[in-house]
């Protein structure tokens, strides 16, 4: 469905009510966030999307053009991150006692008014790793393929990764940076927000090892919590919960937790009770349109931790399925692919295209594009139907974060994790599918556990270089290298093709191949259980 709705009687954050409508709907209010984003870069554009009658399957063309405008004008990089940036925060609200305040309004009154004396919604529960401060931290460990990476063995992956077109050649130098500091892995002296803190992909087994401290939230799930008290307590950190004041429950994992949609300034105000400076993750995942109203939450606690301390940093992990401005050498070796490919390949996929007009395997790279500094750049379009625009629309406006906070002078850790099996990507069948056989185009699908720990070490690398290192506070450079800049792509920008146009092809194969591995783990079990397998006699 191109709309999806929730009823006006909905409390919390919220998308605005349609123009004569008693129901709130997603899609006018991305059109209209993406129309606000595109103004400074493309009038045509942005007048055309607001009339666009199908948004659902042409949304990925305006967030292409967003990449491209960026890219050609860097001067208007950051203006246009903050019109759509204002104009999603002016347009969802906070919806209270059948009241919509805007979370602009929202985020104007948490820093510029005084908070009211009233009885705090949550209390603070400490929980302490069972190895003492005084210990010498776990060294930088990465799991990969049944092995743990560290030392040498990590800094010779890293660059193996490089070559294979995996990771970032800058982002392979920042882990060999880790492996070269390991005094950056004692984390005692920052204060970690990780919203999202269950997230299955975040960091937070990582970095209960690096003896952090670390505020964190996620939604009221006991069984949840009980799980994050397990992994603190096998480490070395102090991590602090939200509990429930109004629960008298004996039981802590009962009263623990916060719903971000549901107790935003609650929780906002809890936060802000740590000292700072803070280092805020948006970690947090939901599916659908609550992912756009959860990453309009996680942005007005970062917000608000921007303005309360000029020191505070910012934490992102965007995804590879994405627009993104890619340097020229990674662009060639894309171009490289799709020129170079099979002779039959080109053969059949020209006869495709003359009964598809096109729609498979188009080029993942068009053409360079020159910025006016002369350095060339590429937009690599790794966007996915199946995700739907309001996953889009929820990465690009941490994206949009990240770089308005960077040009105010926030340090910023924004990379780009690699294809990841989290159970959240696989509940798509089509992606599943298509993760099996993504090695046939030479991408790489990690593990959670070792996205994980690859994830937490660029943000604690990020964190302990700050603007040394950070190529993006170049005077000559983009602004959207902040975005390239690190990333853990797993090989998406180096494929011959765009991704959404190969994706029913790998699908296919992928299917085939779980086919073959059931078939295969039925004979195995048939064969262990002392069956025999009955062959019939040749006639």
């Amino acid at each position: 469905m191109s709309h999806q709705r929730t009823q006006a009687t909905e409390t919390g954050v919220v998308f605005p009510m349609g123009e004569g409508s008693q129901l709130r709907t997603s899609t006018s209010t991305a059109r209209k966030v993406l129309a606000a984003a595109l103004g400074p870069l493309d009038a045509q554009a942005a007048a055309q999307v607001q009339g666009e009658a199908q948004w659902r399957l042409n949304y990925p063309g305006y967030f292409r053009q967003l990449v491209q405008g960026a890219l050609s004008q860097p001067d208007q990089a950051v203006p246009s991150a903050r019109r759509g940036l204002d104009a999603a925060m002016d347009a969802l609200c906070w919806a209270v006692e059948g009241q919509d305040i805007p979370l602009s309004a929202m985020v104007a009154q948490l820093t510029h008014k005084p908070t009211p004396r009233a009885t705090p919604a949550f209390e603070t529960r400490t929980l302490t790793g069972r190895h003492g401060p005084a210990e010498i931290s776990h060294p930088l460990a990465i799991p990969y393929k049944g092995k743990l990476l560290c030392g040498q063995a990590l800094a010779e992956q890293a660059r193996a990764w490089a070559v294979r077109g995996i990771i970032e050649a800058s982002a392979a130098q920042a882990l060999i940076r880790c492996v070269d500091n390991p005094q950056w892995f004692d984390l005692s002296d920052r204060t970690l927000v990780l919203l999202g803190a269950a997230s299955e992909a975040g960091p937070l087994r990582t970095l209960s090892r690096w003896h952090a401290n670390i505020v964190a939230v996620d939604l009221p799930r006991p069984e949840a919590w009980k799980r994050i008290a397990a992994i603190v307590e096998g480490g070395n950190s102090v991590v602090h919960v939200p509990l429930m004041a109004s629960n008298p429950s004996a039981d802590w994992t009962a009263r623990a937790g916060a719903d971000l949609l549901k107790e935003l300034p609650q929780i906002t105000t809890w936060i802000r009770g740590f000292k700072g400076p803070l280092d805020v993750a948006a970690h947090a995942y939901a599916d659908g349109e609550r992912h756009v109203r959860l990453a309009a939450a996680m942005d007005v606690i970062q917000a608000v931790a921007c303005h309360d301390h000029q020191d505070s940093t910012l934490a992102f992990m965007a995804t590879p399925t994405d627009v993104y401005a890619i340097p020229q050498s990674t662009a060639a070796a894309s171009m490289d692919n799709f020129r170079n490919r099979p002779w039959l390949s080109k053969v059949l996929q020209a006869q495709l295209s003359l009964f598809t007009g096109k729609r498979f395997f188009q080029p993942n790279i068009d053409a360079l594009v020159q910025t006016p500094t002369n350095a060339k750049y590429a937009v690599v379009d790794g966007l996915v139907i199946q995700q739907g625009p309001n996953y889009a629309l929820a990465k690009r406006l941490q994206q949009w974060r990240g770089l308005v906070a960077r040009a105010s002078g926030h340090q910023v850790s924004l990379n780009v994790a690699p294809p990841t099996e989290t159970s959240s990507v696989l509940s798509n069948r089509a992606i599943a599918a298509g993760y099996r056989a993504a090695d046939v185009f030479g991408v790489e699908v990690f593990q959670p556990e070792t996205t994980t720990a690859l994830m937490a070490a660029l943000w604690v690398h990020d964190l302990r270089t700050g603007n040394e290192t950070d190529h993006a506070s170049a005077p000559s450079a983009h602004p959207l290298d902040l975005i390239a800049q690190g990333a853990c792509h797993g090989g998406f920008w180096g494929v011959g093709y765009r991704p959404r146009t190969a994706l029913p092809f790998v699908a296919g194969l992928g299917l085939l191949r779980g086919v073959v591995a059931s078939i295969k783990r039925a004979l195995k079990r048939r064969r262990f259980s002392g069956k025999a397998v009955r062959v019939p006699a040749a006639s």
